[in-house]
């Protein structure tokens, strides 16, 4: 399975008197193969240490050897090595847990073994899905990558795979279409090829067919295997358009653009990069982020930042570059980033971190050529950063104001009848006019705290019940109504109305 491309990267990492390759990954047996394979091309012996099975010599023709001496603890099986001053690859699978300060020794013996390289061109290769070196290490050592599997070899993985069913069911075919499959091998994409193997058998040889919804499935599967400790969250339900009321000039640019987005050609336009809503609490602002990968039927990813935050100089950083490396693998997708302001801050207070964080946020911004659609809310204009809303970090700047009389009739139509009550039974025209000044998230709540007097009264839902909570709500426009008006004068000059 191991690609020409791979041998020869690997084997040039050997050749370069590397004295340790790290290689992050959870396919141990494919790592393993490609070792082997490069090993035979370059004549160098092989050993693999297994902590339940010590050091032991590797052949690729399978015979098994015994282990070497008591070396089932890491520090027995480095110190064997060091002692065995014999040119050769060693492969080890178990020493990510006894590389910290709690193992000085094991820190020792492995930077003896590396300084001696030129005596004794002994090359350590550890192996583990994880992998984090001390300093004194990680200078002497290089990272290798195993290949992911391309859009071909995603086509045949599943070729393969329908194949193996269709021997075990004779006359069937697996079922599915061209439309289906092109977007099953997309979908697939950023996944390890044991990953990509398994998953395919669950959709093959669950009814023998590969249908639309199964596929559509695969991406929040896809996006487990790929979870970054809770940082960056899958959010599986994406609303549509037709549940937002208004923003009918955010509907109308996001339009326009979806085309250019999906295209899988290159047709001479600039991907767009992405928008930032901003404007009054409640107004709908997270609903139009999600709405926006509803509309274009793309994953919707949001980047929780309080997550990435770590109080080790340089983590915080480093989670969010993996964040972004995520959204990179599950692209095209909507990556949202909500209350912005929240997470990244131009004061000292927390000894720069903020500062590097958006730093990196703004470099992955220029930089990447993926489709990854950035959506970034706020509702406080004076704490954002200057550098991320300056023309050419986000394509554009949308004001999203308290709705007028026509949206918030179309408001109250869509939760009325998300909670199953007809809007033709109520005059929403009537319970537009008496809620001016109300955001959508104010108006929901009316309807909501209406039906449960409704239901404490045992009766049908009435305009006049709504009614009735609409006169007891002070809107938010009135209780910081200078706020308000401060914000909606900011945005009357430097942002398009969303509505």
């Amino acid at each position: 399975m191991a690609s020409i491309t791979e041998q020869n990267d690997l084997h040039i990492l050997i050749r370069s008197k590397n004295p340790i390759l790290v290689i992050e990954t959870h396919e141990e047996n494919r790592a393993m193969q490609l070792i082997n394979q490069v090993a035979i091309n370059i004549n160098k012996p092989v050993f693999g240490w297994h902590l339940t099975e010590g050091l032991r010599r590797q052949e690729v023709a399978g015979d098994s050897f015994a282990a070497l001496g008591n070396t089932k603890t890491a520090e027995s099986c480095l110190t064997h090595i060091k002692k065995m001053e014999r040119e050769g690859l060693y492969v080890l699978c178990d020493m990510h847990p006894f590389l910290d300060a709690e193992h000085p020794q094991n820190i020792r013996l492995l930077r003896d073994i590396a300084l001696a390289y030129g005596k004794h061109k002994q090359t350590i290769i550890l192996i583990s899905h994880k992998i984090k070196l001390p300093d004194e290490l990680r200078r002497l050592s290089r990272s290798f990558q195993l290949k992911l599997p391309d859009e071909k070899d995603l086509e045949s993985i599943i070729r393969k795979e329908a194949a193996r069913w269709g021997i075990q069911n004779p006359d069937r075919k697996v079922r599915t279409d061209k439309k289906v499959l092109s977007r099953l091998i997309k979908n697939l994409r950023g996944l390890s090829w044991a990953d990509a193997e398994q998953m395919v058998r669950n959709l093959i040889y669950d009814d023998g067919a590969i249908t639309e919804d199964e596929v559509d499935e695969v991406n929040q599967a896809r996006y487990k295997l790929l979870d970054l400790d809770g940082a960056v969250h899958y959010e599986c339900e994406t609303a549509h358009f037709a549940e937002v009321g208004g923003m009918v000039n955010l509907k109308k640019w996001l339009q326009l653009r979806q085309k250019v987005f999906l295209s899988e050609t290159d047709i001479g336009l600039d991907i767009p990069k992405g928008i930032m809503l901003m404007g009054v609490q409640g107004s709908g602002k997270s609903l139009a982020a999600k709405a926006v990968a509803g509309m274009w039927g793309i994953p919707l990813l949001r980047l929780d930042f309080g997550a990435l935050y770590n109080k080790w100089h340089g983590e915080s950083e480093k989670n969010l570059r993996e964040a972004l490396k995520l959204a990179q693998t599950m692209s095209p997708c909507v990556l949202w980033l909500d209350e912005i302001e929240k997470g990244l801050s131009t004061s000292d207070s927390d000894g720069g971190t903020s500062k590097r964080m958006l730093g990196t946020l703004l470099t992955f911004m220029q930089e990447n050529k993926s489709p990854v659609f950035f959506v970034a809310t706020a509702n406080d204009i004076n704490a954002l950063p200057p550098e991320l809303i300056r023309k050419g970090r986000f394509d554009e700047l949308f004001f999203v104001d308290l709705p007028d009389e026509m949206a918030r009739q179309e408001i109250f139509r869509i939760h009325l009848e998300k909670r199953k009550q007809s809007g033709v039974n109520f005059d929403l025209v009537s319970l537009s006019k008496h809620t001016e000044g109300f955001s959508g998230a104010e108006i929901e709540q009316a309807i909501v705290a209406s039906l449960y007097a409704a239901h404490y009264q045992e009766s049908p839902l009435t305009t006049q019940m709504v009614l009735d909570e609409i006169t007891q709500t002070r809107p938010l426009s009135v209780v910081m109504s200078e706020k308000v008006s401060a914000l909606r004068a900011w945005a009357e000059q430097r942002a398009v109305k969303a509505n």
